[in-house]
């Protein structure tokens, strides 16, 4: 008796103590918040979102300092969809479903994007999305954070035009929806402003196209008929290293036919020999150079995480940080992690950019931003030439396409609409 008494208290006690570990365990998890980081760490597209995984890992990491987000320290979930774009949306679902994350910060190409929209719509869940694309689309779980093309396309090319004198226009890009996008769009603007078929020339090449020998030359003829030539890039990923490398080759210097690039940062150039480069120009709404307090500190505290004086910020990163800080606030307003509830409370929320002044959640989902025009110089940093006198807000559809110009976007209640028709007075019932 006294060993079955013995034996029965010792299982008691076990029992008790997987009890308490698994309650300790399961208390853990409720003690963090978990946050996705989607970004591709391999391929063709981790030259430019390595650094965005990076910066994400410090932004998380600067706010547990502070104390985390209601009370609960956060938890980054880093996962690897390596330049896949089927592969995002099986690893955001995986997120979502098995990590059970709060909200997702990533993508860089519309590609990678259009591929996660519907899990993000299926399973309710929050992307955070920080690059420049083309607009035609405001989804209710996605955030867009970088530069829709009236924040991007449309002013560097009325810099060209008005300050340049291009009347020729060589539109370069990736053979993908963003730049196909966007060039549509800049044609239809270049033809409301007289250029003729002729005076414009459009080109596509593969993801990793390395081979740029004849299209270069074909820009140099393009560029040889008495016209004040430009190319607009929207080559994307590491294509853009013997790009580059091609127009030295050929002698096409900024002078004669300029380029301005709108997936070209201060990342790529760090792996290219940059003094054939200078003087060519890229279009975005940060640059490491701008000289603002606030963006003294982030470089400062971003090459102390990094442990490296040489990395450097670009655009993306300073979009990751307004919409990390914007979601941050909009929880705690919201007092929950609850998508339902964040979404209702991150329009208007407004917070510090890099660039000097505030930037502001609207109702189609878009931010306000400056947009910059900067010269590339032999240090691989970028002059500022040319910025807005104020903050853009970005417009989800273009005011240039027949099917887009009558559109707006507003998810506030009730209209709650990503594409409401302005003259039918209808909802198309999907943001893009």
């Amino acid at each position: 008796m006294t060993f079955i008494r013995k034996t029965s208290a010792a299982g008691i006690a076990l029992a008790t103590l997987l009890a308490t570990t698994a309650f300790t365990s399961a208390q853990a998890q409720e003690d963090t918040i978990k946050v996705g980081i989607l970004h591709s760490l391999s391929g063709t597209m981790a030259i430019s979102e390595t650094t965005l995984k990076d910066a994400m890992l410090m932004l998380i990491e600067e706010q547990n300092k502070k104390g985390g987000v209601l009370g609960k320290k956060l938890e980054a979930v880093v996962v690897d969809p390596a330049s896949d774009w089927p592969l995002f949306a099986e690893k955001a679902r995986e997120l979502i479903e098995v990590n059970d994350v709060a909200a997702v910060f990533g993508c860089w190409t519309s590609v990678s994007r259009k591929s996660v929209l519907p899990v993000f719509e299926e399973l309710n869940s929050l992307l955070f999305y920080p690059v420049q694309y083309e607009g035609e689309e405001s989804q209710r779980n996605v955030f867009y954070t970088g530069a829709a093309p009236n924040q991007q396309a449309i002013p560097a090319v009325d810099y060209l035009m008005n300050e340049e004198g291009v009347e020729r226009w060589v539109l370069a890009g990736t053979d993908y929806v963003y730049p196909r996008t966007t060039n549509k769009i800049l044609e239809a603007y270049l033809k409301s402003k007289g250029v003729a078929d002729e005076d414009i020339m459009i080109n596509y090449t593969p993801f990793g196209h390395s081979d740029w020998q004849t299209i270069v030359s074909d820009i140099k003829t393009f560029g040889s008929a008495g016209k004040k030539t430009a190319v607009v890039s929207t080559i994307n990923g590491d294509a853009n290293v013997p790009f580059y490398k091609e127009l030295a080759n050929a002698g096409i210097k900024a002078e004669d036919i300029p380029v301005v690039a709108f997936s070209v940062g201060e990342e790529e150039l760090a792996g290219l020999d940059t003094a054939p480069l200078v003087g060519h120009l890229a279009a975005w709404n940060y640059f490491q150079s701008v000289d603002t307090d606030a963006n003294a500190e982030f470089i400062e505290t971003w090459k102390a995480y990094i442990g490296d004086d040489k990395r450097v910020t670009n655009d993306p990163m300073e979009a990751h940080y307004i919409g990390f800080n914007m979601w941050v606030k909009a929880v705690e307003k919201a007092g929950s992690t609850d998508p339902d509830a964040v979404i209702d409370s991150i329009v208007g929320v407004s917070v510090p950019n890099l660039t000097g002044g505030y930037s502001a959640m609207m109702p189609n989902h878009h931010i306000t931003k400056p947009v910059l025009i900067g010269e590339i110089q032999d240090d691989g940093q970028f002059e500022t030439v040319w910025e807005t006198p104020g903050l853009v807000v970005g417009d989800a559809w273009s005011d240039y396409l027949e099917g887009s110009k009558d559109l707006i976007a507003d998810w506030r209640k009730p209209l709650s609409c990503g594409n409401f028709n302005t003259s039918t007075g209808k909802c198309g019932g999907s943001g893009s």
